[in-house]
């Protein structure tokens, strides 16, 4: 199996309420989708939405990484020989991560199709069913509280809840929803490095003061400020979590040599794709550092390669946040992986095992 064309594409999907976090407002999703097309006619698919703020990449950085850099490379090449397609992808041109992770999943998703089996055994097996966690996005304390008693009786055991905007009032926020829910699910906070370190140890520690436990805190600090994270770390019980501070295997190593956070969480769009998602996986497993597998606001094709993943490397990543498809207002992307609420499950099709893409725009040819 060759590669003979690589062609993008533009997906949108309306979200059912608008996405707030301390950095955007978000009101759809909006990716590219990459096709990687095989001589055998086969079609392997992947995605990446714009996340300026976060990894720096627009759609029109993404379109022409993909077309000048990325493509060019990998006409012609064999899908079997993956170690070789990944590493060309990956030192095609420096950053650009989310370029790179969409054609890496679809190079992925052939590979699976070359030997006809779905992803998540070709990367070495697993129980292929997970729960995920759901977001609370950022609004006034009643909204969110109605927000989080929505998700508990759609069945969501774990809320992801934003904060990062006013200290005191994120405080408020939390406590609200603690007392909303009553233990029924857990509850997970995501600053998005909207504190300092002096604030997220005071924010946490009153938290903790006031009986609120928490699963988690995600990425307290500014991204660089490992020092900051650590001194977060070491000073309260509540896990914390490296977000924006790890995008590759490199910054793994180092987040964890210096005790910066107890959890990392691992995004395809942050690492480039999978191939390096699973050496951080890797990585955490041998230090004994758990894993949360994580999304952008991206389509349902990224998402699934996640989803894969998280099977495969279940002894790391112990935690689950891949809840765009829920926050959806329709699924355009038919096979693969059923995303049902929390509940999430992969089919036997080969590869990602997706079949078809509806309302997909189709752009250019990258190659």
């Amino acid at each position: 199996m060759k590669i003979t064309d690589i062609r993008c594409g533009r997906l949108r999907v309306p979200l059912k309420t608008p996405f707030r976090t301390a950095l955007r407002t978000v009101e759809a999703v909006e990716d590219i989708v990459v096709e990687v097309h095989a001589d055998t006619g086969h079609v392997g698919y992947g995605s990446a939405p714009a996340t300026a703020v976060i990894t720096g990449d627009t759609h029109g950085s993404i379109l022409e990484a993909i077309g000048r850099y990325i493509a060019p490379r990998l006409v012609g090449q064999h899908i079997a020989d993956l170690n070789r397609t990944t590493r060309l992808v990956q030192t095609s041109l420096e950053k650009n991560t989310s370029a790179k992770a969409a054609v890496e999943i679809a190079l992925y998703d052939l590979f699976g199709q070359l030997y006809g089996a779905p992803l998540y055994r070709m990367l070495g097996g697993g129980d292929p069913a997970i729960t995920t966690d759901i977001t609370i996005s950022v609004d006034c304390i009643d909204r969110m509280v109605a927000d989080s008693l929505g998700a508990v009786e759609r069945g969501f055991q774990a809320l992801k809840i934003k904060v990062g905007t006013d200290i005191g009032e994120d405080i408020e926020r939390v406590r609200a929803i603690h007392a909303a829910v009553a233990g029924r699910a857990l509850l997970r906070l995501d600053a998005n490095q909207g504190w300092t370190a002096k604030q997220a140890v005071s924010a946490i520690g009153r938290l903790e003061e006031a009986g609120v436990q928490l699963d988690l805190v995600e990425q307290p600090v500014k991204a660089r400020d490992l020092a900051g994270m650590r001194y977060v770390t070491e000073r309260v019980h509540t896990p914390i979590m490296a977000d924006e501070s790890v995008f590759g295997p490199i910054d793994a190593i180092e987040l964890i040599r210096m005790r910066a956070a107890d959890i990392v969480n691992i995004k395809l769009m942050k690492t480039g794709g999978l191939s390096n998602a699973i050496r951080i996986a890797d990585i955490a497993a041998l230090h004994g550092v758990e894993c949360m597998i994580g999304c952008m606001l991206e389509s349902s094709i990224g998402v699934a390669a996640a989803v894969h993943l998280a099977v495969a490397k279940s002894d790391a990543i112990t935690r689950v946040d891949l809840d765009t498809p829920a926050l959806c207002a329709c699924d355009p992307v038919e096979g693969g992986v059923v995303f049902d609420d929390s509940r999430i499950s992969i089919t036997d099709a080969p590869g990602l095992g997706i079949r078809r893409i509806d309302g997909l725009e189709p752009l250019a040819a990258c190659a």
